[in-house]
């Protein structure tokens, strides 16, 4: 998983090989289902959609737009909820479709984001991804000098989760917080703590406009601040805080792929 903040994905864990099979089994390509989340302005998860598409023709067909029962419905979405599932929920009902198409992968996009990467951009995603600036996650923010970097948790504008690895660490866990304020770090901090590789990639990079759609909803922010408080305080203890800002100083950088 990555964010690609996050999220991109994993590989599988390493296993035996079964007797009398061969050394190396064929590595498939991963099939990514790449999710725009829309709720606020229409036009944010229009120009994106349009923008991967025609940056990624060959996987138009999987990018797709999920409305959250915004009051200002989506252009030609490929689902609209019933009920507003926030950002939390939407990831977990997103990780079961996903599944459910056959993909190996969720990119799961927020609609305030931009690409600073020339195409192609779904192609290029292979497992990592970077953001251009990051005021909440230093070990998010790009380095052009390396590649990638294995960290210990990242946020969740962007990730990039493969689905096994979500399926392994026990989904969203995200029922007492549906918001989805420290629903991303808590899943790749499992991925990571399970040996998943949490991975940023530092030459695939996203410009994000933070809360552009949480601030325009009365009272949501203090609503999510107060829900991710008591989410991570039952995960990780009433030191949350400092307990992730040591693991975001906690990474390995690479400079060679």
């Amino acid at each position: 998983m990555t964010n690609t903040n996050g999220p991109a994905p994993p590989d599988a864990p390493d296993t035996p090989d079964a007797p009398g099979s061969a050394p190396f089994a064929p590595v498939l390509p991963p099939v990514i289902a790449t999710v725009i989340l829309h709720y606020g302005d229409p036009a944010l998860a229009a120009n994106l959609a349009a923008a991967l598409r025609r940056a990624d023709p060959e996987h138009a067909h999987r990018v797709l737009v999920l409305d959250n029962a915004a009051p200002r419905p989506a252009t030609g979405a490929w689902r609209r909820l019933p009920d507003n599932l926030f950002w939390g929920g939407a990831l977990a009902w997103c990780l079961d479709a996903a599944r459910d198409m056959g993909c190996t992968h969720l990119w799961f996009l927020n609609n305030d984001i931009s690409f600073e990467t020339r195409p192609p951009l779904v192609a290029r995603a292979a497992l990592r991804m970077a953001v251009d600036r990051n005021p909440y996650h230093p070990q998010m923010v790009r380095d052009a000098r390396i590649q990638y970097r294995r960290v210990a948790l990242v946020d969740g504008i962007a990730p990039l989760i493969d689905l096994e690895c979500a399926r392994e660490v026990g989904g969203a866990d995200c029922a007492d917080n549906p918001r989805g304020y420290g629903v991303d770090v808590w899943l790749s901090l499992r991925a990571h703590r399970a040996g998943w590789p949490v991975v940023v990639d530092h030459q695939l990079v996203v410009r994000h406009r933070y809360h552009t759609t949480a601030r325009s909803v009365d009272g949501f922010m203090d609503a999510a601040a107060r829900a991710e408080h008591e989410y991570m305080t039952r995960r990780l203890g009433p030191a949350w805080r400092d307990e992730v800002a040591r693991l975001q100083h906690q990474w390995t950088d690479e400079t060679t792929l």
